[in-house]
């Protein structure tokens, strides 16, 4: 099969893209280098200590039950510094990082933001990672910890009628995994789920797939040494669970309403564009935005750029309407 010709990046995206290229990938992912690539996020991933200095915002650490039977689960809870006197909206926030790499000080940006602006109360799941811990135990990790969001709702000064599951990457794939867990087991109702260009398909086989193969961010090597991880030998079979990769759910009603973004130069283009399709297909609510020569996460390594600029102010708008966000 001849490699098709891959969609040029946007000229303003280019050195955001080197530079993504040179600090988180520097070292090929490949089932050999997953413990290599990992100690090497540790180095740029900073602590929450350094994350959060300055900024109107508080946070604490805890430790959470994990799934049945399964290890407890260290999370990270951010609120505004001034606490609300009426219950807050919340971020369920999920790690990109292909569920073989990170930690969820990789995501707690977003909720510094959001509760510094909008008084969200937000909290990040340290969930497993795989090849030690096959799928699906990553989307079992942060459906756990949405139930105990829900359960601790009192305590944490939450809404529950507003509540997201939120991430990038793996995070958006897990995030659309905790929106079927919810749906399948009758659990907290999700007032919408935010999944930024989504990894949700082990089969890796869509033309934007093969259009980056061997260069870009997160490349179609990269996926499947992820991939090959996470769903070991079943992979390519249908014993892999919608839960592991929701792509292969056969039904995509009654979930809550996604927020799917992708850039049109990536990787994980055609499989968030076929989820948008088939939620839509169903009577569901799906807004999806295909960004014109957007590489894989661009609008976080390029952010002056007017295609990043259009991206996060879709993204906001989103979450004023979802969240029902006021400031």
């Amino acid at each position: 099969m001849s490699t098709p010709e891959p969609v040029p990046y946007d000229p303003e995206l280019v050195a955001g893209l080197d530079a993504f290229v040179d600090l988180v990938e520097v070292i090929p992912l490949r089932a050999d280098t997953i413990h290599a690539n990992r100690d090497h996020f540790a180095t740029i991933i900073p602590p929450m200590s350094v994350q959060a200095a300055g900024r109107a915002v508080a946070w604490e650490d805890r430790v959470i039950p994990g799934p049945v039977g399964a290890p407890d689960l260290e999370i990270t809870i951010v609120r505004p510094a001034q606490a609300p006197t009426d219950p807050a909206p919340a971020v369920l926030s999920i790690h990109g990082g292909g569920m073989v790499l990170g930690t969820r000080f990789f995501g707690t940006a977003e909720l510094i933001d959001l509760a510094e602006r909008h008084g969200v109360v937000g909290v990040a799941v340290e969930y497993r990672l795989a090849p030690e811990h096959p799928g699906p135990a990553q989307a079992e990790d942060c459906y756990a910890a949405l139930e105990w969001m829900v359960a601790h709702a009192d305590e944490l000064g939450i809404d529950t009628s507003r509540i997201i599951a939120s991430g990038q990457s793996a995070g958006g794939g897990l995030s659309a995994a905790v929106a079927l867990l919810s749906r399948d087991r009758g659990g907290p109702r999700l007032a919408g789920q935010l999944l930024g260009c989504p990894m949700l398909d082990d089969r890796n086989e869509t033309p934007s797939s093969r259009q980056y193969d061997g260069f870009g961010a997160w490349d179609r090597n990269n996926n499947d040494t992820a991939w090959d991880a996470i769903a070991g030998a079943d992979r390519f079979t249908d014993r892999v669970s919608p839960y592991t990769a929701p792509a292969r759910a056969a039904d995509l009603s009654g979930l809550a309403p996604a927020f799917i973004e992708v850039g049109a130069a990536e990787t994980f283009r055609d499989e968030a564009v076929d989820y948008a399709l088939r939620v839509w297909a169903t009577g569901g609510q799906a807004e999806l935005h295909v960004w014109a020569g957007g590489y894989h996460g661009f609008s976080g390594f390029s952010p002056d750029a007017e295609v990043s600029r259009a991206a996060v102010a879709a993204r906001e708008s989103w979450l004023r309407r979802v969240l029902r966000l006021e400031g």
